[in-house]
């Protein structure tokens, strides 16, 4: 034997010297109530296949959670919102499958502002396999406190692919999406879904008990399922209903809050939070509104300041050079087209204003409260001028979003 080299001991524990006395194999002296048998100890671990408990738990119960919203809720919006008090921002919808192909614009939509104290992503794809792998990149590269499933998108392309929506009809591949990612993550894991796809088809109360034994740590329930889109007002007795299949697990409300009344109201259901998306659009100051129990009859001047904020955030979020400027102002105008939605509290015979209710023609107090009113295109181009200068020649926009809550 080579010198300083060990002799393993015999698989028997033998082999010792005989002046020392023969060692015996024995047990660890573990306390009582933890020991099991091999039987029951294997199936704990299947039944229980979830990694060890490393993350952080995501407390935001009473918290306002501006929504994760396409093109608009981009950086620059959500620092608006951070001002004026939201408490939870997520990126924008990101396709797992775009990140994971490296696209620069996919991985910009999960860039963090430091005043976003409490932040998560949120992730759309169809398949366990890309939807793991992704979650386990982003493990690596990226801080932030908690992701979210989109399970909510409407939108034919994403549905088709078997993803958004679609995943509340396909339970088996959901279940693996949610545990493959929880097994790779070191944060909570949140969902975010809707009524069900059809629209007397109710499905998110069946649910969410298979999501709160999944690992889940919190689910958003926006109150319309996907075939009614914004054709009716969100069902907020049916998200009721579901805060009681979910408990323990919190579940937040989301749809039609646009006044502190519509948030107490939503409040009233025993839900742990409400999540806030077009509200936001139209009033960004709805935040204050709510944490300070008043209408807020905000001047045009004002709103003006917003604006110009946003564009000094999009021109350092962006670039100041002339791409920047004009990608500043593409995501203006998409903006726009939902706060010419807004009806300024000082010209209401009643309040509050309710979120689908389409407004009239009206005269605002000054001629830039009527500009803003305007729901031509037109119009907002001529707000933008104002802030970034004149658009460029053969200049045309027309509104990516096409909901409509007037129908």
């Amino acid at each position: 034997m080579a010198e300083g080299a060990a002799e393993a001991p015999p698989e028997n524990g033998g082999g010792c010297d005989s002046g020392t006395g023969a060692l015996e194999r024995g047990v660890a002296p573990i306390k009582p109530q933890y020991l099991t048998t091999k039987e029951q100890f294997h199936e704990f671990l299947e039944t229980n296949g979830q990694k060890p408990c490393l993350e952080t738990e995501l407390d935001i119960r009473g918290k306002l959670y501006l929504a994760p919203l396409t093109t608009c809720g981009n950086l620059p919006f959500r620092r608006i919102c951070k001002r004026f008090g939201a408490d939870v921002t997520c990126g924008e919808m990101a396709v797992c499958t775009n990140l994971l192909q490296g696209q620069m614009s996919e991985w910009a939509l999960l860039k963090r502002h430091q005043c976003e104290d409490v932040f998560g992503v949120q992730l759309e794809g169809a398949f366990p396999d890309t939807m793991t792998k992704c979650a386990e990149l982003l493990n690596r590269t990226v801080e932030v406190d908690f992701v979210d499933i989109n399970v909510g998108c409407p939108i034919d392309l994403v549905y088709k692919k078997g993803g958004g929506c679609a995943l509340m009809n396909r339970v088996a591949k959901f279940q693996q999406i949610v545990r493959g990612m929880n097994q790779v993550l070191d944060v909570p894991l949140t969902v975010k879904i809707r009524t069900g796809v059809q629209e007397r088809v109710n499905l998110a109360h069946r649910l969410l008990p298979e999501l709160r034994d999944w690992g889940v740590a919190l689910v958003t329930l926006h109150g319309r399922s996907r075939e009614q889109r914004y054709t009716k007002l969100a069902d907020w007795e049916y998200i009721e209903q579901c805060v009681k299949a979910a408990s323990p697990m919190p579940l937040f409300g989301n749809g039609d809050i646009l006044s502190f009344e519509d948030a107490n109201h939503a409040m009233q259901t025993g839900v742990a939070g409400v999540m806030i998306a077009r509200g936001a659009l139209l009033k960004p100051w709805l935040f204050t509104e709510i944490k300070e129990q008043r209408h807020w009859d905000i001047s045009s001047s004002e709103r003006l300041d917003i604006l110009r904020d946003f564009t000094n955030y999009g021109l350092e979020h962006w670039g100041s050079d002339t791409q920047g400027v004009e990608k500043t102002r593409r995501f203006l105008l998409q903006w726009l087209s939902f706060l010419c939605r807004y009806v300024p509290v000082g010209l209401l015979e009643r309040l509050p204003q309710r979120i689908n209710e389409r407004p009239p023609y009206y005269l605002g107090r000054d001629y830039l409260e009527t500009l803003m009113a305007s729901q031509k295109a037109d119009d907002w181009i001529r707000i933008s001028e104002m802030l970034l200068g004149p658009v460029p020649p053969n200049f045309t926009f027309l509104p990516k979003h096409k909901a409509n809550a007037y129908k």
